[in-house]
């Protein structure tokens, strides 16, 4: 069973889609990392060009991190000041990762810096996981205790205009969280993820908020630096396809429920471990595919005109006649459906819970 992307121009098989958003939101549930460094590789092998695969999961990573953050928002774990901070110096990152994609995107080597960038930093990130993770498996065998510093200072923390975040009980200069931002916001452009892998380590570490207060204010800032590149992306080259944005949400959000459940209950030390073999075997196989098999057709079958449905040719139509209205479409759609996600699932756990309470 195929269906059609209408504005990638590819037949893609749903059940595919499904099931490796799926298994990415496992993914990113059990071991608390954005899954769009590994969900757009995949998008890329089922034959979607990597221009409408970045832009597509940029507008997956908005809907699931409006579902994580109003949790988060339910729960008062998010530190609005520092990620207003941060958000600032995401838009200007975000606004110079379009620019970039632009000028790569108008001498036709787009796709390649795309798979390059995935090349590198999954090479990067699988290569970092893996000495860490081998590590502490070695130390917990060996029944060893490192003391890490609790302060550890770099030349980021002596910058000037101190300000008071009341919140983190910090006393932070503004411009450590907006370079932090700046970085996160260009790559996010660029490789249409959350750069929740960049942020987290860096909150966590340079900017020393409480580690309550880090997942929240992660996700705070994903959604507004996902809204500028969803809505740059879509109104500049006309990219989301609003059909392959809903499976891979629905995948996405399934998938990190369970993986957030399994993460309750397993010691995830040595599954960290197969993450990163995991992640370096895909960075070998977009440089296999980058270098080595770039004249093998694609598996994805592209449609002509004629074989548009009356769905498919407005969608199109849209996109095309309307470009503003279709990216401010497109940031509400995945909001909606994130927000309706956070709800059902706190619907069902307060169901349960209410069970369990009249079963005792």
């Amino acid at each position: 069973m195929e269906v059609f992307l209408p504005i990638a121009q590819v037949f893609i098989n749903p059940i595919e889609i499904l099931l490796l958003s799926a298994i990415v939101g496992v993914l990113s549930g059990l071991f608390g990392v954005g899954g769009g460094f590994l969900m757009t590789p995949f998008l890329i092998f089922l034959g979607i060009p990597p221009a409408y695969a970045v832009a597509n999961e940029a507008n997956n990573i908005l809907a699931t991190s409006v579902s994580g953050s109003t949790t988060h928002y339910l729960k008062n774990t998010l530190d609005y000041k520092m990620g207003s901070m941060i958000v600032i110096g995401g838009v200007i990152g975000t606004s110079l990762g379009i620019y970039t994609f632009t000028y790569f995107k108008g001498i036709g080597k787009i796709d390649t810096v795309i798979s390059l960038a995935y090349m590198y930093i999954l090479a990067i990130i699988g290569t970092l996981m893996l000495v860490e993770s081998l590590g502490e498996i070695d130390k917990a065998k060996r029944n060893v205790v490192v003391k890490k510093k609790l302060h550890v200072h770099y030349w980021i923390h002596g910058l000037p205009l101190r300000m008071r975040f009341p919140k983190s009980k910090l006393y932070e200069s503004i411009f450590t969280p907006i370079i932090i931002g700046l970085l996160v916001g260009f790559i996010a452009a660029i490789m249409g993820i959350g750069g929740a892998f960049i942020l987290v380590p860096a909150m966590i570490y340079i900017i020393k908020m409480p580690t309550k207060l880090v997942p929240g204010t992660s996700l705070f800032v994903t959604i507004f630096v996902s809204v500028v590149v969803t809505f740059l992306h879509s109104f500049n080259y006309g990219s989301i396809d609003l059909l392959l944005v809903l499976m891979l949400v629905i995948g996405s959000i399934i998938g990190v429920q369970i993986g957030q459940k399994l993460g309750e209950r397993i010691d995830s030390s040595g599954l960290r471990a197969l993450l990163a073999i995991l992640l370096l075997t895909v960075g070998i196989a977009i440089a296999y595919d980058t270098f080595f098999a770039e004249k093998i057709i694609n598996g994805a079958t592209r449609a002509n005109n004629s074989d548009l449905n009356f769905f498919s040719k407005f969608i199109i139509d849209f996109s095309k006649e309307m470009p503003f209205f279709y990216g401010l479409f497109t940031i509400m759609f995945a909001i909606i459906l994130g927000v309706g996600a956070a709800f059902i699932r706190r619907f069902i756990s307060n169901f349960r819970k209410k069970l369990l309470l009249a079963k005792s």
